[in-house]
């Protein structure tokens, strides 16, 4: 197994510095592109309703990520409690818009960590991290002195800033971003983001431009790269075609594209009639298809029996 240059990072004094500075960014929060400008520090909440300290609602060893992620021994996930973006049709809606979870300090976070890396975890999966940035830095360093050593993985919801992903630079070996909406109205209605499809595509160049295609080792478990999850709507609204085409013309034709057929109305979803049902077998194919015309060479391949109830 590669060394995860974390590592390397904190040996030369580099992550403290990294931390001191994402810590200031929380005084007047310009952690991700909401930029609230509350003092984070002091207890004030802004968009993602998270004050000084991340709150989990759960961490285990899970099995249901992509394969590069699970291996033998599954993905040692930590899901973080509350989001910057809020989509309406959430299907984590009690995590992401009621808040569930537990507060918790940075050496109660570490020992989470380090149990999934002593359980023979093949890296440490952080689920929605993107508000929380300062505070999994903070936790990655006790982390570290207790012996943690395997990759870590960024899983977002893409709307993130890149002045952020540049003081992670080296931290993550794994950026595994959503790409949601390619059209600034359907990300607006959504998720109160019109500049999510711009915000989105500068964040994918930059996680791009600090890791380079998905590497796997020789048991075809992720070591570093990018990988891009895209979840296929009703409708059409989020715009898999052109996201296909961008990601393979602009990014890479060899980035690993998980294109998923899993949507169903969940949170706020049932009240909105754009996006009220699942997907139709057809409009799943269709976006598979563009997917491939768009010239992408390494989509996800696992099974994907319900399309075939699709109406």
């Amino acid at each position: 197994m590669a060394t995860p240059s974390y590592l390397t990072l904190y040996q030369d004094g580099t992550l403290g510095r990294r931390l001191e500075d994402l810590l200031k960014r929380m005084e007047s929060c310009r952690i991700c592109p909401r930029a609230c400008g509350v003092n984070r520090l002091k207890g004030e909440t802004g968009f993602c309703n998270t004050a000084r300290e991340a709150k989990v609602a759960s961490y285990n060893a899970h099995f249901g990520e992509e394969a590069p992620l699970v291996g033998k021994h599954g993905s040692g996930t930590l899901f973080m409690s509350s989001c910057n973006l809020m989509c309406s049709f959430c299907q984590n809606y009690e995590v992401s818009h009621l808040n569930e979870g537990v507060a918790i300090p940075p050496e109660q976070m570490a020992a989470m960590m380090v149990e999934l890396d002593q359980r023979g975890c093949h890296n440490i999966n952080f689920v929605t991290p993107t508000h929380v940035i300062p505070q999994i830095v903070e936790a990655l360093i006790p982390a570290i002195e207790q012996g943690l050593h395997v990759p870590l993985v960024y899983n977002s919801g893409g709307y993130d800033s890149t002045e952020t992903l540049a003081l992670l630079d080296g931290i993550f070996d794994v950026y595994m971003p959503d790409f949601k909406f390619w059209e600034a109205r359907w990300a607006q209605r959504f998720c109160q983001a019109p500049d999510y499809p711009e915000v989105a595509m500068a964040a994918i160049r930059e996680m791009h431009r600090q890791v380079g295609d998905l590497m796997v080792d020789h048991e075809g478990i992720a070591v570093k790269g990018l990988l891009v999850r895209h979840l296929v709507m009703p409708h059409s609204v989020a715009g898999t075609g052109p996201i296909a085409r961008f990601i393979a013309r602009e990014i890479s034709a060899n980035t690993y594209v998980n294109i998923m057929d899993q949507y169903r109305p969940c949170g706020e979803a049932h009240q909105d009639e754009i996006v009220n049902r699942r997907l139709t077998a057809e409009e799943f194919r269709e976006a598979l298809e563009g997917a491939e015309q768009a010239g992408l060479t390494r989509l996800d391949q696992r099974e994907r029996p319900r399309i075939i109830f699709g109406i």
